[in-house]
Parts: structure tokens; C-alpha cells; sequence
């Protein structure tokens, strides 16, 4: 993980960030998962995409995001999780799902 010092679109440590406020994240029965909806359309979330969104609903930095994971799934190695969830935060920041809380 980086320091202040990355793009825009990059997470780091103490970055705060949330869902976009033009984003709804919900339950869809009919796709029997949970999706992202916005104006122009949806986007299908797979339950790992579903967990680190639901915990953006909120302000909330990288760091206590990984954190917060890593006690929520201690069976699984927390470089492992940390890994994942900045890569998902960098893509969810470069389309527009997650944005500064700033």
C-alpha cells in the first residue's frame, strides 16, 4: 500500500472514500445477487465486491477498511485481503463507484 503520494485514482492508507452518491447498492432478486445501480444502468456485484462496498457506505480509509475485513474473515490471510481490497478500491475509484469523502 502507497503513501499520500499516489494518483488520484489510487487508494492510500488514510484516503477516505465512499459510494457515490449517484450509486445505489441493494439486494436484486431477480439477478439473486447484489448489484449496483446507477442512472445509465447496473452492475452485477460478486459477494466479495458486495462485502468491501457494503462497508463504503460510509466514509472510511483503506486502512480501517483491510482492518475491518481481516477481523470479519480471520480464516484468510491478511496480506491476501489487503491485496484485494486495494486492488478493488483503485478500479471502484477509477469507474466513478467509490469517491472521495474529502
Amino acid at each position: 500500500m502507497d503513501n499520500e503520494s499516489s494518483a488520484p485514482d489510487q487508494p492510500t492508507l488514510h484516503r477516505a472514500f465512499h459510494v457515490n452518491s449517484h450509486y445505489r447498492l441493494q439486494w436484486e432478486e431477480a439477478q439473486q445477487c447484489h448489484v449496483l445501480l446507477y442512472p445509465e444502468g447496473m452492475v452485477r456485484l460478486s459477494a466479495t465486491a458486495t462485502e468491501i462496498l457494503q462497508r463504503c457506505l460510509e466514509p472510511v480509509t483503506l486502512s480501517a477498511l483491510v482492518t475491518r475485513l481481516c477481523a470479519a474473515f480471520a480464516d484468510a490471510p491478511a496480506d491476501v485481503i489487503a491485496q484485494d481490497v486495494e486492488e478493488f478500491v483503485a478500479d471502484a475509484l477509477q469507474q466513478g463507484w467509490l469517491v472521495d469523502a474529502g
